[in-house]
């Protein structure tokens, strides 16, 4: 069993830079793939990022230029750096935990944390 408890959103301005953190309980947290994803009022879940086990990294292409998922095993938390805010990246941000980086990748995953809002304004 893994709990997750996301922190680090806000009210932000367009432009500005926000990181996101995701605490993860458990000794097992280095073997976990861990993902990003967001859901904006009225519409679907989606992938931001994903990062393995072993470090590997995903950023969907339309946040690429802007976002960066980190992770510090000795401190069990997941992170996501973004930068340049944008109106549309307003949204509930939630982190997930996997044990196969295939399963994470694509936006789901075994565990969830309760999320975090980021709201951005003109």
């Amino acid at each position: 069993q893994v709990q997750l408890v996301e922190s680090g959103g806000g009210l932000v301005q367009t432009g500005d830079s926000l990181r996101l953190s995701c605490a993860a309980s458990g000794r097992t947290f280095s073997s976990y793939a861990m993902g990003w994803s967001r859901q904006a009022p009225g519409k679907q879940r989606e992938l931001v990022a994903a990062i393995a086990a072993g470090g590997r990294t995903y950023v969907a292409d339309s946040m690429k230029d802007r976002f960066t998922v980190s992770r510090d095993n000795a401190k069990n938390t997941v992170y996501l750096q973004m930068n340049s805010l944008k109106l549309e990246d307003t949204a509930v941000y939630y982190c997930a935990a996997g044990r196969l980086y295939a399963t994470v990748v694509t936006g789901t995953g075994d565990y969830w944390g309760q999320g975090t809002q980021v709201t951005v304004s003109p």
